[in-house]
């Protein structure tokens, strides 16, 4: 498909998007799963509803613009989704597991905060000001969401990382005792 204004360049980016969040919602429940501490359960959860939510406001902003969502799978969301399943299938400690999930969910933030970001600003030099208020309302829960997530990897990282020394310490120990036992 050629690509001739800014306006059907704005519908693309949304067909993305929304094959984006459409993925997301599909992958949420299994982050949600394979998370140990309850705090970042309760926040996969809760991101699922958000998205949800996400997913409606994007079917409004096509109906606004008299175009249809479907026709477009985003492949760097399927990426990222990858990526997460891989960290799942992983065999790690909770706490690692965690910080792992964190990393993999704010890459997907990221992606859907510059996804959105760029389609706000091109609904803004359309004059399209709803479809723009609509779109930064979901950005401002995906910066929301990833500084939540900023906040539970500062505790979350930092257990993970306590748990390296004490395996490293546990680790280290015993072949101390072993290099002083074959020096006798």
């Amino acid at each position: 498909m050629k690509i001739e204004s800014l306006r059907e360049l704005f519908v693309e980016e949304l067909k993305d998007l929304y094959s984006a969040e459409k993925q997301l919602v599909k992958a949420l429940p299994k982050m949600a799963k394979a998370a140990t501490s309850p705090k970042l359960k309760a926040g996969f959860t809760k991101h699922l509803e958000e998205t949800k939510e996400h997913v409606s406001r994007l079917e409004q902003v096509f109906e606004m613009l008299e175009a249809s969502p479907r026709g477009k799978h985003c492949k760097a969301m399927e990426g990222l989704v990858e990526e997460g399943k891989e960290v799942m299938e992983e065999d790690m400690e909770p706490d690692v597991m965690d910080a792992a999930l964190i990393a993999a969910a704010q890459r997907v933030e990221h992606y859907e905060m510059a996804g959105y970001g760029c389609v706000r600003t091109y609904a803004d030099l359309l004059g399209e000001t709803k479809c723009s208020q609509i779109l930064q309302k979901t950005l401002n829960e995906e910066g929301a969401t990833d500084k939540k997530l900023t906040e539970l990897a500062e505790t979350i990282n930092v257990d993970a990382e306590n748990m390296d020394d004490g395996e490293q310490a546990a680790a280290t120990k015993p072949r101390r005792r072993t290099l002083s036992r074959a020096g006798r």
